[in-house]
């Protein structure tokens, strides 16, 4: 059941939040390895991004890629926070005087991401694939022809087998362990600090608002390099093998991207990130921890 809660109150969020990461995908991919000042700029901020977008490929595209956005998010949440709400309640997490280890919350967290993000990696691929796509007067990184999202696996997996489907997997795990371990960990510690400082009511939704506030802040500070990285890696052009024809894997994508952008090229989308990550983290972790307080409520 937790694993079921955990996967719906990922979904309800990214509803909302699909647009903005199409956004940042965008932005992550504007001038991939060319130096600040010499390319065009078709998307100067968020705002611009947004308007941009809306203007040349029509409204819809702002949705674009949200069927796999959503399998990715039930797949990888319904794991991550599944297996995380089972460490909790089992009592895995907490010492022997009864209160939250960070440590083990925190290697709690990056082993539940680990194993949602792998298994999901080929839906997360076809979804930056999807969210790219643009008209060629705003077009961005390389350009996959995709119609969908089950045609792309299938080509994908036709061309390359499963090799091809499982490509920048590993590349992408940074990310989610120091996304996941960032996100639960503040989101825990922060809700035991605010209960045991008593600032809102027992049970208060609140409480859960404010936690989620915090750990979206800590975790788009840690996350966004990797999250560049991890973009230019699954949408890189292949060669018939597929292989990627930039990059040989994470570290390199990072060198390369610091080489030839700078520290700013590495926190390329940051913005958009903030904006998607903060409501993202704050609506799945405040209907997660709701629909588990409904769970029990109404099981007991």
């Amino acid at each position: 059941m937790d694993f079921l809660m955990s996967g719906l109150a990922a979904c309800g969020a990214c509803v909302f939040t699909n647009p903005l990461e199409v956004v940042k995908t965008r932005m992550q991919l504007q001038g991939e390895l060319q130096a600040p000042g010499t390319y065009q700029r078709h998307y100067r901020n968020v705002f611009h991004a947004f308007f941009t977008i809306g203007k040349v490929d029509g409204l819809a595209a702002l949705q674009k890629g949200l069927a796999p956005a959503l399998l990715y998010q039930f797949l990888m949440n319904g794991i991550r926070l599944g297996t995380y709400g089972l460490a909790e309640s089992r009592g895995y997490l907490h010492t022997t005087e009864g209160t939250l280890s960070p440590a083990r919350s925190a290697a709690a967290g990056a082993l539940a991401g680990v194993m949602g993000a792998y298994l999901g990696s080929p839906i997360y691929m076809v979804k930056t694939h999807l969210q790219a796509q643009a008209a060629s007067e705003i077009a961005v990184g390389h350009q996959y022809k995709h119609q969908g999202m089950f045609q792309a696996l299938t080509e994908i997996g036709q061309k390359h087998g499963l090799v091809g489907l499982w490509r920048g997997a590993l590349g992408g795990l940074p990310r989610v362990i120091i996304g996941s371990s960032t996100q639960l960990c503040t989101f825990s510690s922060t809700k035991d600090f605010l209960s045991q400082w008593e600032i809102f009511p027992p049970q208060s939704w609140k409480v859960a608002l404010a936690a989620a506030m915090v750990s979206g802040i800590a975790v788009v500070l840690a996350m966004t390099p990797f999250d560049v990285a991890s973009t230019r890696l699954y949408n890189q052009p292949t060669d018939s093998q597929g292989k990627g024809l930039m990059y040989r894997g994470i570290l390199d994508a990072l060198l390369q991207t610091a080489r030839t952008e700078g520290i700013f090229g590495m926190y390329k989308g940051i913005g958009a990130s903030y904006f998607r990550l903060g409501p993202h983290t704050i609506l799945s972790l405040f209907f997660w921890d709701q629909l588990r307080f409904l769970y029990h409520k109404y099981t007991k």
